[in-house]
């Protein structure tokens, strides 16, 4: 991100549903290459729409990141779980990600006393690492909405 970028963050809105759609689409297939196979990453999102997204921001725990007024990441967290977490590629490696992890851990610390936990990708792994999770185990991934399974890493902070 161009150190001139006006950044700020805002609970998503109902007409954010299609954007968190397509900057998830952009990340998975810009930022999982070399990690999954390309099969994977082709039916990563099985039958999401931006339907889904929908009902997730309706729950009211999303959280977008703007760029000069443009949504360009997003987190989601529920208490003891950072749930989802997405940037699109061009904005990976600009510290973006990391406030937006700072704002899911602190959604997901409210009414919860216990780890944060998290799912993460393989491709992402370091980035939680960094932040201070650390690998509880793995497994698969699949969200129950169809796509081919996907290995991920199981972390808590």
């Amino acid at each position: 991100m161009p150190a001139d970028s006006e950044v700020s963050f805002r609970t998503a809105r109902p007409d954010d549903a299609e954007t968190v759609y397509n900057i998830t689409r952009a990340s998975i297939a810009g930022l999982s290459r070399g990690c999954y196979s390309q099969a994977q990453i082709e039916n990563w999102m099985g039958d999401r729409t931006p339907r889904f997204y929908e009902d997730l921001i309706a729950r009211g725990r999303m959280t977008v990141s703007l760029r000069n007024g443009i949504v360009v990441g997003f987190v989601d967290a529920e208490p003891g779980e950072v749930t989802r977490l997405f940037v699109l590629p061009e904005a990976a490696g600009s510290g973006l990600g990391q406030r937006l992890l700072d704002i899911g851990v602190a959604q997901a610390r409210l009414g919860h006393d216990g780890p944060i936990r998290l799912e993460a990708t393989i491709n992402a792994e370091a980035f939680y690492r960094r932040y201070g999770f650390r690998s509880t185990g793995r497994g698969q991934f699949s969200h129950g909405l169809g796509g081919e399974p996907i290995e991920i890493v199981h972390m808590e902070l």
